[in-house]
């Protein structure tokens, strides 16, 4: 059985907003303290619509990795890497590439919903269209059995699942395998025995997940099997072999509540951001230019909280008994625009305090960001390795030397 682990990435883009913290990296800081994690910067995948001018990648890393750790990703925690400074992730993206069928890529949902939004850009390249296979490699060279992605990307995780099974079934059975599987059924004892084929007909002709997870219960409490046994035999459960890569789940992050600077979802992409580490007299006069609710004219007009794109920040960074209070005064015209945003700017510089304070560190001394993501590449690379090693002898390609 292999370890939990836990895998994320990000494409780098430059200095990282208010959105991103809310959205990705407050989980990221929970759940290092949970589980064993990687988190990469997918220089690689900037590639897939920036290979004409990839100049601006290096630096936009550089940035997106120092914001990780202004927000309090802790490279003592987690293991911070740059997805090129591990050369395995592009090996098993090619070998990959040998064995998936094309319309498992073309069917992917955002293949053809990107080259809509970027139809100002020549995207009919493999790397566009080959990058749900980058993604897959990513996360299955580490063995992660847990990967946050937010709603809309549970499809690539489906992908790297259904990947992950072809390849297994591919793969993962010696010529002898059925055979040593029937044998090591007989060793559970006659009662198991039935129990674990019943369990093993009902999850592949029904589909019961139910079923496989009884199945992988029973196998984890018989004392008589050999490990060897017990790996074989679920995959023997599952109908694919031994398992060599692992089926990724996913750990469904919440939506960021995080909304911009006109009421839509914060995004560069709309002009209506907020950085994490931007300067307190920007973040003070962006706030203060906030549209309200556009029937308030004048001080004297009531408003209406629900109409006015600074009350969702308040929802964010102002307490419920603030809430209230500012309901009532902003409805009944005893509070100007003005001093309501100023609980939402004293929130955000509050927010971003440690942050600023975190992140001076690295500017100070940019050498120990490239010393943090020089140790996870190499930590990174020791368990992608493993994972290869594995990967080329089930493929017959264990004949290349300096592997040991």
């Amino acid at each position: 059985m292999f370890a939990e682990r836990v895998l994320s990435g990000m494409r780098p883009t430059g200095s990282l907003h208010l959105g991103h913290y809310h959205g990705v990296l407050k989980n990221w800081v929970r759940l290092q303290n949970e589980y064993p994690c990687l988190f990469f910067a997918a220089d690689w995948h900037a590639l897939t619509t920036q290979y004409d001018d990839p100049r601006g990648i290096e630096r936009a890393t550089w940035d997106m990795v120092i914001d990780w750790l202004a927000a309090g990703v802790d490279p003592k925690k987690a293991t911070l890497f740059i997805q090129s400074q591990v050369l395995e992730h592009a090996e098993l993206h090619l070998l990959f590439s040998m064995l998936t069928p094309l319309g498992w890529l073309e069917r992917v949902p955002t293949y053809k919903d990107q080259q809509e939004k970027l139809s100002n850009k020549d995207l009919s390249t493999y790397g566009f269209l080959g990058y749900p296979l980058l993604m897959s490699a990513d996360i299955l060279i580490y063995r992660a059995d847990k990967v946050p992605v937010g709603e809309d990307q549970i499809p690539h995780v489906e992908f790297t699942r259904e990947l992950a099974r072809r390849f297994n079934h591919l793969y993962g059975r010696a010529p002898d395998f059925e055979d040593k599987a029937r044998e090591a059924v007989k060793r559970l004892g006659s009662r198991n025995a039935r129990a674990f084929e019943q369990l093993r007909t009902r999850f592949q002709q029904d589909g019961d997940a139910g079923a496989v997870e009884r199945g992988h219960a029973l196998l984890r409490e018989a004392k008589s099997l050999s490990s060897a046994d017990r790996e074989r035999l679920a995959g023997h459960l599952e109908g694919t072999g031994k398992t060599i890569l692992v089926e990724p789940g996913y750990l469904l992050t919440e939506a960021s509540k995080m909304p911009g600077l006109d009421g839509q979802k914060m995004s560069k992409s709309y002009g209506n951001t907020i950085t994490l580490r931007e300067d307190a007299a920007s973040v003070t006069r962006k706030i203060q230019r906030m549209p309200t609710d556009p029937a308030r004219v004048r001080r004297a007009d009531p408003g209406d909280p629900d109409k006015c794109p600074v009350w969702q920040l308040h929802l964010v960074y102002s307490g419920a008994e603030c809430r209230e209070r500012l309901d009532r005064e902003c409805r009944s015209a005893g509070i100007g625009c003005l001093e309501c945003k100023q609980p939402v700017i004293d929130g955000i510089l509050a927010e971003q305090a440690p942050m600023r304070e975190r992140a001076q560190t690295y500017l100070d001394d940019p050498a120990l960001v490239r010393d943090i993501l020089a140790d996870g590449a190499a930590r990174a690379g020791e368990l992608a390795r493993e994972t290869m090693r594995d990967v080329r002898a089930a493929m017959g390609l264990n004949y290349r030397s300096g592997d040991d």
